[in-house]
């Protein structure tokens, strides 16, 4: 049975966007706002557990999504987890605060996207922030979003930064102020101990409102359109069909796999992709689903000498206490997620802004390809040691997203194309030896035992091959809906979508170009930024 309901905004997704959205949105007592998620509430435990992060992949709480066979990579399907409760991937990352570099926006801008420069996009970024330690012009204190330094630190962390700099990668203690480049500790979105989702920050705080509905389980399954103007959507909630109507605007929020599939469900996307499935082209846009990106890193790993990092607390009596620790004082190794310490550098100087960063976490997977590096059971307990990801930041292979039929429930095709452009595997191959040149230095001699995961001194080819065999993506994919002008393009510079009145984007799918690092803090600012044009755009109405 359809029941309808009426009101002035409709966010389909409560990701890391659409969770702001809906905060900034009611904050108007004017406005009444619905939010619509097709996942359950944030109850999962492990959620809030910063440790439980590996534990949350393929539970109710994770899409589980995985990309079709990638024939640059031994036709293996990549393992694409997202989010599916409220808050999003901000519920289920591994909560790293990075925002980009400056000239990544500079870029978005220069490509005829005015006013997302990083002058620009900046007050948004401190708009949401409550950084508990760094105070100076690039960062805020009174947002609702708590940023914090780790609470527990390994050894391996202070030695990796140290023997950065010991190859003349600078030190840092701010990746997102003045420059980007160089060795430090990330920042996390945890508070007290806990992690501090979007859920959290943004939704537990305005839950109350009377003009804002939350429905979970609710799944978007259509945009209804009527002459270019969009006026409501279908959603399955709990497996019964309903109808929203939207008085001033839909904004879809459901990320870059997710906004682009429901886009074509609702017959807004390229005719030879809608066509197939009896799918009626309503607005013919090229873009949709078109410039799917996202981030690669894989291991480089190196045995301790010392039980000073994670592994050895995956023994279930180590573990045990681990958590006995958490409840009960909330400190200890569950009051952090799987990373430690990081860099971001050039591999050539003339570069504008680095090309790799190097994601550092204590712990060592071994040295077996093949195995799901998600079940935290197939780690070694018996020797500890850590591992360094070369990550390519700027990727030029690109991908896509496509319907797979007509229901609304099938997972959508996500081909990426890892690896198309040689130049992406020769950047990685360059990752990998600046990372092992870092495990043999100095500073970590009293942790190393041996470089075990590509053994050192191997040939390029070796390298490519080590990387094709073992690369997983940093969950970061972008650009699906993407912002701009041109004939790919999805969305203007304010997010609406070209050709259709009172639809709007607001996730990753917009980004023209993935941001050099952590994706989920440039979400909460696309979801801060669009609010206020939102507000703006009717604040006489």
């Amino acid at each position: 049975m359809k029941r309808l309901i009426s009101c002035d905004f409709i966010i389909v997704g409560a990701g890391s966007a659409g969770c702001v959205l809906a905060h900034r949105l009611s904050e108007n007592p004017a406005n009444s706002v619905l939010l619509l998620e097709a996942g359950k509430p944030d109850s999962h435990m492990k959620i809030h557990i910063p440790g439980g992060y590996t534990d949350l992949f393929r539970t109710e709480v994770d899409w589980a999504f995985y990309s079709e066979p990638q024939p640059f990579a031994e036709n293996r399907s990549i393992f694409l987890p997202r989010g599916k409760t409220l808050g999003g991937s901000s519920s289920t990352n591994a909560m790293a605060y990075i925002r980009g570099h400056r000239n990544d926006f500079d870029v978005w801008e220069a490509a005829g996207n005015r006013g997302w420069d990083y002058q620009s996009v900046l007050p948004h970024f401190k708009k949401s922030e409550h950084n508990e330690t760094i105070r100076n012009e690039y960062h805020g204190q009174n947002g609702l979003l708590n940023v914090s330094n780790l609470a527990f630190v390994t050894p391996y962390g202070p030695a990796f930064i140290e023997a950065c700099a010991q190859t003349g990668i600078p030190k840092t203690d701010d990746f997102n102020g003045a420059q980007q480049e160089g060795a430090g500790f990330f920042q996390f979105t945890i508070k007290n101990g806990r992690r501090h989702s979007t859920a959290t920050a943004f939704i537990k705080t305005a839950i109350n409102r009377p003009n804002l509905t939350i429905i979970t389980q609710a799944r978007t399954t259509k945009i209804l359109l009527a002459n270019d103007q969009a006026t409501g959507v279908e959603c399955l909630v709990k497996g019964t069909l309903q109808t929203f109507k939207a008085n001033k605007e839909i904004i879809v929020s459901a990320g870059a796999f997710a906004s682009p599939q429901l886009l074509m469900l609702s017959g807004i996307g390229a005719t030879d992709d809608l066509r197939p499935h009896g799918i009626e082209v309503k607005h013919r846009l090229e873009g949709v689903g078109k410039n799917l990106h996202d981030h690669l890193f894989y291991p480089v790993s190196m045995l301790s000498k010392q039980a000073v990092g994670k592994n050895h607390v995956l023994k279930p009596l180590n573990m045990l206490g681990a958590l006995l620790t958490y409840l009960t004082a909330k400190k200890g190794v569950l009051t952090t997620g799987p990373l430690e310490a990081n860099a971001f550098v050039k591999t050539t100087p003339e570069a504008v802004q680095p090309d790799l960063q190097l994601h550092m976490t204590p712990v060592q997977i071994g040295d077996k390809y093949g195995i799901d590096i998600y079940d935290l059971s197939n780690y070694p307990t018996d020797r500890d040691g850590f591992i360094v990801l070369p990550t390519l930041l700027q990727p030029q292979s690109r991908g896509y997203v496509k319907l797979r039929s007509a229901n609304p429930t099938d997972a959508p095709v996500i081909q990426p194309l890892f690896l198309s452009q040689e130049a992406d595997l020769q950047l990685l191959v360059k990752g990998g030896k600046i990372a092992q040149e870092i495990l043999q230095q100095q500073a970590l001699d009293g942790l190393r035992d041996r470089l075990h995961f590509p053994l050192p001194k191997i040939s390029d080819d070796e390298w490519a091959n080590h990387i094709r065999r073992s690369f997983e993506t940093v969950y970061h994919p972008v650009g699906t809906c993407k912002m701009g002008s041109d004939e790919l393009s999805v969305v203007n510079e304010r997010l609406q979508v070209h050709g259709i009145e009172g639809l709007r984007i607001a996730d990753a799918s917009i980004m023209p170009r993935v941001v050099s690092g952590n994706t989920n803090a440039a979400c909460i600012m696309i979801g801060e930024k669009a609010a206020d044009m939102i507000l703006a755009d009717y604040a006489n109405s």
